[in-house]
């Protein structure tokens, strides 16, 4: 099985078994939400909240993967209903792909994101000082960077509502890239993944290439963040996780690596159910307090 075949089953395994699982409270969603403008492309998102209460509640960015090629935000949304049921306003965006729309399309489109949900946080009751993102694969890639990248990094876009911020409080990821400064990947990942998005190879690019790296951006002042990494991941190595939690720890930023033995690019099961609980009961203690 090449590499992008089996990201796409590992992805696939995970993000279906997503909608067994719930908290305790009714929601209520709205689809298809047009969130900001990338080029000529409308950008949509799915939007799950608590069916009462008088918030504000906090936010949550939710963002698949599929190696910035493919994928799709409706794979997320029964993440989106499990943090609803939890008291988090949830969306699951889609954003441009590779090849069409080389990176920065994909952060400039999650940025929008974050910055609509700030714009709309009196009509969906949101605290527009309480947003987190959560990610797999290049969707945990890119809530890095929402985590670590600031205005300086030239990463925001014009995807709309430009006066508002797209900092955000707390991150997790699920088994993301987040070091593209030294080349550490066969050369079929290369062409399958880093080419499509960057536009070349990384001894031609690589300035674009440290730019799309997370873990450039790392500062004292990032939020916390939440790592979960298979130590049998063939396709993005643990070590990716492994660097970037070291270093906002090194920074003094709260960050931590839950490492799953035994499992690669992607699981199910028990250590799906754990690890989404993890997920949920860290943005309770870092954005609901």
């Amino acid at each position: 099985m090449n590499p992008q075949s089996f990201s796409i089953a590992c992805m696939v395994a995970l993000l279906a078994a997503l909608p067994l699982y719930a908290g305790d409270g009714k929601i209520k969603s709205e689809k298809k939400i047009v969130y900001g403008k990338g080029a000529e492309v409308d950008l949509e998102l799915d939007l799950a909240m608590p069916a009462s209460g008088a918030g504000p509640f906090p936010a949550v960015v939710c963002i698949h993967g599929g190696g910035w090629r493919g994928g799709s935000r409706q794979s997320l949304n029964g993440l989106t209903e499990l943090l609803a049921r939890n008291g988090f306003v949830a969306v699951t965006v889609s954003y441009r792909f590779a090849p069409k729309y080389r990176f920065p399309a994909q952060i400039e489109d999650c940025k929008a994101a974050v910055r609509w949900l700030r714009a709309n946080a009196k009509k969906y009751k949101i605290n527009p000082d309480r947003v987190g993102a959560v990610g797999f694969s290049a969707g945990g890639h890119l809530a890095c960077l929402l985590g670590a990248a600031t205005e300086a990094a030239g990463l925001e876009g014009k995807g709309g509502n430009p006066s508002q911020s797209t900092r955000v409080q707390a991150v997790v990821s699920y088994f993301g890239p987040t070091d593209f400064t030294v080349k550490t990947w066969a050369n079929d990942v290369e062409n399958i993944f880093f080419i499509p998005l960057l536009g070349g190879r990384f001894e031609d690019k690589k300035d674009d290439y440290r730019k799309c790296s997370p873990l450039i951006y790392c500062r004292k002042d990032c939020p916390p963040f939440l790592f979960f990494h298979g130590a049998k991941d063939v396709l993005v190595g643990i070590e990716h996780s492994r660097k970037m939690s070291k270093k906002l720890t090194d920074l003094g930023v709260s960050a931590k690596l839950v490492t799953l033995p035994d499992a690669g690019h992607g699981w199910g099961g028990a250590k799906l159910t754990t690890t989404l609980n993890q997920t949920v009961h860290f943005f309770k203690d870092k954005l609901q307090k």
